[in-house]
């Protein structure tokens, strides 16, 4: 009998669905002792044999977008998105001990001289772009309602000109594939804040299935490259200089990886950004090799919301649209609740 026909399993007994939201200490000890306990009475083995392998991918699941009270949540159109979609992810991670053989948890991660923060640009006056708000487009861009800062060039090792060339050969290649325009965002999982981390729960239910199944989390850093966006974890936005030096590449190592898996499951944030453009650059490498191999993906749709801010903006449509197009593709559309045994 292969392992996913096992039933899914009961909560473990440490586990709070109200706290969801707690910004607490994780105690790893207590945790680990919890999980051989589970384990034995479970019955579980040690992940490295499973057949089916199967992969889980959390996205970005960090409390500077998961938390209402953090930089950049992603509320949804509900309001409570992000946090919603974590409690789903943390009891499908539970009840799917059995089945999950690894999971991937990408981690953004930035300072604050990035092309996406309002340091980088000024206009005539000196005044900063409004994150979310301000246009740079690469039209606005061209006709310089916002430049390049002279000041903040020192910070990235460049000088004004380079930086301000480089600014407009991103916005133009943004705008040739078809990419969002440059947004400015507000300052986010910055390197070294509480918000950079796991929502704690998804922290220790992380933790938990590593000690439960002998299955080390790999946790993906992007976003560090001051020079461009790095949405999707398998590749950044832009990845040359205006001079066509390279900036980044995609993440090769990871790609492998995760089409190694037999089955790949993808949760996360935002839908519409980080975790449609990196399901977009994955079905990118996989109508290269094998349009087939779609049908190994399986999106957890009720685990995951489009970036909405009431009055400035919302994203739901294009995180709906991209959804459409993955399945049109073959991949599938599941819900946290489902039983794996029933995936097809």
């Amino acid at each position: 009998m292969t392992r996913d026909r096992v039933s899914t399993l009961p909560m473990p007994a440490y586990y709070n669905r109200s706290a969801i939201t707690d910004v607490r200490t994780v105690h790893y000890a207590e945790i680990a002792s919890a999980a051989r306990t589970y384990a034995r009475e479970h019955n579980l083995r040690p992940a490295a044999n499973d057949t089916p392998s199967v992969g889980l991918l959390a996205i970005d699941c960090q409390l500077t977008f998961c938390h209402p009270d953090f930089e950049l949540y992603v509320g949804g159109r509900s309001g409570t998105g992000a946090l919603d979609d974590t409690r789903r992810l943390v009891e499908f991670i539970y009840r799917n001990l059995t089945s999950i053989t690894a999971i991937h948890a990408t981690m953004d991660t930035h300072t604050a001289a990035q092309i996406f923060f309002d340091i980088l640009f000024v206009d005539e006056n000196g005044n900063h772009p409004t994150p979310l708000v301000s246009d740079l487009s690469l039209a606005a861009l061209q006709r310089g309602v916002w430049r390049a800062n002279p000041a903040a060039a020192a910070m990235l090792n460049m000088s004004s000109e380079d930086l301000q060339s480089h600014v407009i050969h991103y916005a133009g290649e943004l705008a040739r594939t078809g990419k969002y325009n440059l947004t400015i965002w507000p300052y986010h999982a910055m390197l070294g804040g509480i918000g950079h981390a796991l929502v704690p729960a998804l922290e220790e239910a992380c933790f938990f299935h590593t000690q439960a199944r002998c299955s080390q989390t790999a946790f993906e850093m992007k976003g560090g490259n001051p020079l461009t966006e790095n949405y999707s974890v398998l590749r950044p936005e832009v990845l040359t200089t205006s001079d066509l030096v390279s900036i980044a590449a995609k993440n090769s190592a990871l790609i492998e990886t995760l089409l190694g898996y037999d089955r790949l499951i993808v949760a996360g944030q935002a839908k519409s950004h980080c975790v449609a453009w990196t399901v977009a650059d994955l079905l990118d490498e996989i109508s290269a090799r094998d349009p087939a191999l779609a049908g190994k993906v399986y999106l957890l749709e009720d685990c995951t919301s489009p970036v909405v801010v009431p009055g400035v903006v919302d994203y739901s449509e294009q995180a709906d649209a991209a959804y459409a197009r993955f399945a049109e593709a073959g991949m599938h559309i599941v819900k946290s609740t489902d039983p794996i045994v029933a995936w097809s």
